[in-house]
């Protein structure tokens, strides 16, 4: 048995010889100058800079509007009920706006839920709590059934009734502030 073991080595094809080829090394890449990469560098930088700033200073006044004095809640209710006189010749959104008024009040100032209510569950809360007098429940009782003819029922009331629904909302918030301490001294002085 001949056992000739030959190594055969394929004949290189055009695609073989493409492939084994060397290659010109490549012409290096042309860096810009400098000079020119500083600016593009300083720019970005100055641009990042100014943006920052500009945030900062957007912060700073919101911060600012946010810190706004506030108004005691009596003071904004007598402002409502005073711009509510505008409207006073319409009677639905006049009873509306007052009823509404004594409501917000009376939640800003005893923390009290009331806009959301029904007059019913309002004063049925209310009677379980110590935040008004027995005379001020009854009283805010009657104001706010008077407001629910108007808004309900179609009661027309006359200017003169309307005036007086404001003037027991003006009663009950004068009744229901709180104290305010006098910042001013003392006129007592020490006898010397």
């Amino acid at each position: 048995m001949n056992t000739n073991s030959a190594l055969v080595i394929p004949a290189p094809s055009a695609t073989n010889l493409a492939e084994l080829t060397l290659h010109d090394i490549k012409a290096p890449v042309d860096i810009p100058n400098p000079w020119l990469w500083l600016g593009w560098t300083l720019g970005v930088l100055l641009s990042c800079a100014l943006a920052y700033f500009l945030w900062r200073l957007w912060n700073q006044k919101q911060a600012e509007a946010k810190i706004v004095p506030a108004i005691p809640p009596h003071v904004r209710a007598r402002q409502r009920l005073q711009e509510a006189f505008a409207i006073i010749s319409d009677p639905v959104p006049f009873t509306v706006t007052v009823a509404d008024t004594i409501r917000v009040y009376l939640e800003e100032r005893f923390s009290f839920h009331a806009p959301d209510r029904t007059t019913e569950e309002f004063l049925h809360e209310l009677q379980g709590t110590e935040l008004l007098t027995p005379d001020q429940k009854q009283s805010l009782g009657e104001f706010l059934s008077r407001c629910d003819l108007v808004k309900f029922a179609r009661y027309e009331p006359t200017e003169a009734e309307l005036r007086d629904l404001h003037d027991c909302a003006l009663r009950l918030i004068d009744e229901t502030e709180p104290p305010t301490l006098d910042p001013r001294p003392s006129t007592l002085t020490a006898a010397k």
